[in-house]
Parts: structure tokens; sequence; C-alpha cells
């Protein structure tokens, strides 16, 4: 983890563990509202990840 150097304030902002805190927070959200394990393909739709695929043949020029 990057810590930033204090200058004059108190309050150190690091934009990356900032954006890793609030999807925790989301999976932990969805985890306590589902009545079962996440599974997958949840987990993925919570954290916002998708397969990045190539384009079908016909369609790469």
């Amino acid at each position: 983890m990057n810590v930033a150097p204090m200058r004059g304030g108190t309050a150190v902002q690091d934009h990356v563990a900032l954006a890793e805190i609030e999807l925790c927070g989301d999976l932990i959200i969805a985890a306590s509202a589902a009545a079962e394990r996440l599974s997958f393909d949840r987990i993925d739709e919570v954290l916002r990840v998708w397969d990045v695929r190539e384009p079908p043949a016909d369609e790469r020029a």
C-alpha cells in the first residue's frame, strides 16, 4: 500500500485504496443480503468485473 506524504493537513487520500474499500463494502452488503453464498457470477457482477473478449472475426477490420 502506498502512503502519501503528509503536507500541512492530516487528511491523506489514496484513491486506489478508497476504491478498493468501496468495492469491499459493496461485496459485504451483497453477501449480507443474500440467502445463500454468492456465486462467482454474482461476485463478478457486484465487483463490476466483465470478461474482455475479442469481437467476432467478421467485425474485426
